[in-house]
């Protein structure tokens, strides 16, 4: 998830990741365009992965091709949503002041 989101260019401001028995993990790499979050279900394969950015500066569709190739996915579902935006395309909400 660190490497996913270096590889997206994202400025990474904290890492927390915790780790379940008897298995599974769920994390989030903080980071100042936002967050990269997962929750794994070892047991059933599977594992949901959130990339939250704002802002212009990073592609958060790098970040997920990186992890599904590194986690050697299988089936993929993937969903954009576009949030943050002001009703006006031009007013995009800022991750850091002018």
């Amino acid at each position: 998830m660190v490497d996913a989101a270096k590889h997206a260019k994202a400025r990474i401001v904290d890492v927390v990741f915790h780790t379940f028995n008897p298995h599974g993990i769920s994390g989030v790499v903080v980071i100042a365009e936002s967050h990269l979050a997962i929750h794994t279900w070892p047991e059933y394969n599977f594992a949901s992965l959130d990339v939250f950015t704002c802002g212009t500066e990073i592609n958060p569709w790098k970040a997920y091709t990186y992890a599904a190739k590194k986690f050697k996915a299988k089936n993929m579902t993937a969903i954009e949503m576009r949030r943050g935006m002001l009703p006006l395309p031009s007013r995009l909400l800022k991750h850091k002041p002018s």
